[in-house]
C-alpha cells in the first residue's frame, strides 16, 4: 500500500472514531439536538398501529428492490454465458411448423401471414398454421388470405374452432394434433418476424437437450406516443436484464407467447399446453425445465412487434400478466420447491412468480403515507432521513438503475434519453396498482376469467389513424378510483408543504401524476379521436366478445 493510501486510512479513521469532533460524534449531535418536538411528541399505540405496517409493506418492497439490483449484478458478472453461435448445425433441416394463433385480428392477420410466407426456409420442410379462434370479420379475411398463399405453393393451413376452448392455450393444443414438424415457432398476430428467424434459429437445437428457444421482441411502434416510449423500456428491461440474467446464471426463465420454438417432445414432458391460468406460456416453461429440458435465450435475435397504443389496451395486457403469473406461481411453486433443483433456482423462481404481489403492497402503502407523514413529522427529519433514505434507494432508485442499464446495453449512444423518460416511467407503474392489484387479488383467491386479448391495430407512427373504437371497451370503475387516489395524494402535497416538508413533495408528485395520467387516458383517449373527427363514432360500443378493459 502506498504512501497516499496509508495516509487517507488513518485520517478516515481519525474522523470517524475521535472522541469529540469525529464522525459518530457528529450523528450523536444530530440525534441530541433534534428536540424540536422532544416535550410534545411520545410514540403511542396509534403511531404504532400506522407505522409497524407501514414498515412492514417498504421492507417488502425494498426486498424485491434488492432483487433487481442482484439481477443486474448477475447479468454482468456473467457475461461470458451469454448465447452466440451455435455451436454445432444439422446436416439437414428438421420439419418445423409455425403456429399463429389469432382471434379478432382483422387489421394485422395479412402481414402476419406475409411475413410468416417470406421466411427462408425449405418449403417441404415447412409447415403453417392458422389457428383462428375468431367471432367476427377476421374469419373471412385470414380464410381468404390463407387460400391466396396455399394457391402460390406455400404449405400453409386455416384450422378455425368455434368454441374457443382453452383460448390461446386451447388452440396451440389443438393445433399441435396435426402438427407435422419436430419443432413449433409460435408468432402472435401483431409480430413481423424477419425473413432469417428461422434459420437463425433452428440451428440451436441441434443441441439435444435444449428444449425451447426464445428471441428477443422490438418494436415497429416505438415512437408512437409517450406511453409506447414507457411500454418498450418496461419490455427492454425485462429482455436484457431478467432474461439475459437468468440465462446466463442457468436459472429458470420463460417462454413469452410469442417469437420463439419448442421441441415438442418438450412440450409433451412438460405436461402439453394447459389453460388454468392466464399465463400458459411461463406456466408450461417452468413445467417443462422441471422435466429437465434447458432452455436457451437469443437476445441479438430480434423479432418487430406491436405495442398497444392505448392506455385500456395496455392495462388490459398488464393486468392478464400481473393475474397469471401469480395463478402461475401458486401452481408450480409448490412443485419446484418438492423438486431437487438447486436452491438459487428455487429462489429466483419465487422472486419471478411472486413479483407482482408488489401491486397491492403498493396500494397498501399508498393507503398509509399520508397518516404515516403526519405520525412522523412530529418525530424530527433526522429520523426520517435515516429510515427514509435506504428503503428508497432499495425499493425505489432500483427501478432507475435496472431500466437505464438495458437501455444502455441495447442503445449504447442515445441511452442517456432514458432518464427524461424515469418519472413518467415510475408514474405509470403507479398508476397500473389499481387493475394490477385487482387482477393479484383475483388470483390469490381463484377468481378465474377468460383470456381478454390485446387489440392490435397496425399503427406504426405518430400520427396515423388507428381504428381502435373496433374493438374498445369503456371502462366503468376503475379510471374514477384512480382519480380519486391522485385527489388524495394531492392533498398529501398541500399538506407536505403547509408543514415545509418539501422532501417528500417529489416523491408524491410522481402518484399524482401516475393516477391522473392512467385514469384520464382510460376515460378520455377513445374520445380524442373522435373529437378529431368531428362526429361521434357509431361504432365505438358496439359489443363484442372478451373485448379491451378491465
Amino acid at each position: 500500500m502506498n504512501l497516499a493510501a496509508t495516509l487517507a486510512l488513518r485520517l478516515t479513521a481519525l474522523l470517524a472514531f475521535a472522541p469529540n469532533n469525529g464522525l459518530r460524534h457528529y450523528i450523536k449531535a444530530m440525534q441530541d439536538t433534534d428536540t424540536t418536538f422532544k416535550n410534545l411528541y411520545h410514540w403511542n399505540a396509534f403511531d404504532a398501529a400506522v407505522l409497524l405496517p407501514y414498515f412492514a409493506v417498504m421492507i417488502l418492497l425494498a426486498i424485491y428492490g434488492v432483487h433487481r439490483y442482484t439481477l443486474c449484478y448477475l447479468y454482468f458478472k456473467y457475461r461470458k454465458n451469454a448465447s452466440g453461435a451455435p455451436p454445432r448445425l444439422f446436416d439437414e433441416l428438421p420439419r418445423v411448423t409455425v403456429q399463429l394463433p389469432i382471434f379478432n385480428e382483422q387489421f394485422v392477420i395479412d402481414r402476419l401471414i406475409e411475413a410468416i410466407c417470406a421466411m427462408e426456409y425449405p418449403k417441404d420442410r415447412l409447415e403453417i398454421q392458422v389457428l383462428d379462434d375468431s367471432t367476427d370479420e377476421t374469419q373471412q379475411v385470414a380464410a381468404a388470405i390463407v387460400a391466396r398463399y396455399a394457391a402460390l405453393g406455400h404449405p400453409i393451413q386455416y384450422i378455425h374452432r368455434t368454441n374457443r376452448h382453452g383460448y390461446k392455450a386451447g388452440a396451440l393444443d389443438a393445433g399441435l394434433n396435426f402438427a407435422k414438424g419436430e419443432f413449433v415457432a409460435i408468432f402472435d398476430a401483431d409480430f413481423v418476424p424477419p425473413t432469417d428467424w428461422l434459420m437463425q434459429v433452428i440451428h440451436h437445437f441441434a443441441e439435444p437437450e435444449i428444449g425451447m428457444v426464445q428471441t428477443r421482441w422490438t418494436h415497429l411502434n416505438r415512437n408512437y406516443s409517450i406511453l409506447t416510449q414507457i411500454e418498450a423500456i418496461l419490455l427492454d428491461g425485462h429482455f436484457v436484464i431478467e432474461h439475459g440474467a437468468r440465462y446466463r446464471t442457468g436459472d429458470f426463465f420463460n417462454f413469452n407467447g410469442t417469437a420463439g420454438m419448442w421441441r415438442i417432445q418438450a412440450i409433451r414432458d412438460g405436461g402439453g399446453w394447459q389453460h388454468d391460468t392466464l399465463t400458459e406460456d411461463t406456466d408450461l416453461s417452468y413445467r417443462s425445465q422441471l422435466a429437465g429440458w434447458k432452455f436457451k435465450y437469443l437476445p441479438h435475435v430480434e423479432c418487430p412487434s406491436e405495442l398497444p397504443i392505448e392506455m385500456t389496451a395496455f392495462k388490459t395486457q398488464q393486468a392478464r400478466w400481473a393475474k397469471g403469473l401469480i395463478q402461475t406461481s401458486i401452481k408450480v411453486l409448490p412443485k419446484i420447491f418438492h423438486s431437487d433443483v438447486p436452491r438459487r433456482i428455487k429462489i429466483e423462481a419465487v422472486y419471478h412468480l411472486t413479483a407482482n404481489l408488489s401491486y397491492p403492497l403498493m396500494v397498501l402503502m399508498s393507503a398509509a403515507l399520508l397518516p404515516a407523514m403526519i405520525c412522523r413529522f412530529y418525530q424530527g427529519w433526522f429520523q426520517m432521513l435515516l429510515i427514509d433514505v435506504p428503503l428508497f434507494t432499495a425499493s425505489t432508485f432500483s427501478i432507475a438503475v435496472f431500466y437505464v442499464l438495458s437501455e444502455r446495453e441495447l442503445f449504447p449512444i442515445t441511452w442517456w434519453k432514458t432518464i427524461l423518460y424515469l418519472p413518467f416511467l415510475m408514474a405509470l407503474g403507479i398508476g397500473l396498482t389499481v387493475t394490477n392489484t385487482k387482477a393479484v387479488m383475483e388470483a390469490l383467491f381463484g377468481i378465474k376469467s377468460a383470456f381478454v386479448r390485446t387489440p392490435k391495430y397496425r399503427v406504426a407512427l405518430k400520427g396515423e389513424k388507428s381504428q381502435a373504437s373496433k374493438y374498445r371497451k369503456r371502462l366503468v370503475l376503475t379510471p374514477w378510483i384512480e382519480l380519486l387516489l391522485g385527489a388524495y395524494f394531492f392533498l398529501a402535497i398541500l399538506y407536505t408543504f403547509s408543514n415545509h416538508n418539501y422532501f417528500t413533495a417529489p416523491f408524491l408528485i410522481l402518484f399524482v401524476i401516475g393516477y391522473w395520467y392512467t385514469g384520464l387516458m382510460s376515460l378520455l383517449q377513445g374520445r380524442f379521436e373522435r373529437w378529431r373527427s368531428g362526429g361521434a363514432n357509431t361504432d365505438e360500443s358496439s359489443p363484442k366478445p372478451f373485448p379491451v378493459g378491465v
